[in-house]
């Protein structure tokens, strides 16, 4: 199970309502680091099935939302718990590094 797409339309219900800790990727097509990322992200999504929710949101297709999280440069990580911004990564980092960040939040 990969990473789901989240729309402007479906964010609050599928990131700020979730009853687990959400990991959202801000990325972009033609972005070399957010590919770069992306293996690691599908398989923490992998991993913390049904832990943790993963989802990614196009920045190129939902600027309202790149605009409301202060989005400068991608990647972007975001993890939110409880319907609030509780951490961010910005740029690539180890897998290791964004696991340490969700396990923070379990």
């Amino acid at each position: 199970m990969s990473a789901t797409h989240v729309t402007t339309a479906d964010f609050d219900a599928e990131v700020l309502q979730s009853s687990v800790p959400v990991l959202v990727d801000f990325w972009a097509v033609w972005c070399g680091p957010c590919r770069a990322i992306a293996p690691h992200v599908d398989a923490i999504s992998r991993e913390y099935a049904g832990r943790v929710k993963v989802v990614k949101v196009n920045v190129d297709e939902e600027p309202e939302l790149a605009l409301r999280y202060g989005i400068q440069s991608i990647p972007t990580l975001l993890f939110f718990k409880d319907g609030k911004v509780q951490d961010m990564i910005v740029g690539v980092v180890p897998k290791q590094t964004i696991i340490e960040k969700l396990e923070a939040l379990l």
